[in-house]
């Protein structure tokens, strides 16, 4: 199993996301800290959540950690999360 496979099984029984999209970007971030051969080191989420209804950014960015922490030792670097509850707008440019 990737990591993104894993990420998204992970939020999908822990977050029950209506939405959920994961991007491996580990080649963006080539020659940088952390990157390494064969990717899968850097990810960016895009999850709507009822969880996240009533919750400030922080406190969506720990549910979100929370439920990914066993991905650190997987060997996740880094993780950019857009988390939203629904109907809240799309930040993405």
């Amino acid at each position: 199993m990737t990591l993104a496979d894993w990420i998204t099984q992970e939020l999908q029984e822990r977050l029950h996301p209506t939405h959920l999209t994961v991007t491996d970007e580990s080649e963006q971030h080539r020659g940088h800290a952390g990157w390494r051969e064969g990717g899968e080191t850097h990810f960016r989420l895009h999850i709507v959540s009822e969880a996240f209804s009533g919750k400030s950014r922080v406190e969506r960015h720990r549910l979100v950690n929370e439920a990914l922490k066993g991905a650190f030792a997987r060997g996740l670097h880094a993780l950019a999360i857009d988390a939203r509850a629904p109907g809240e707008p799309d930040r993405r440019a």
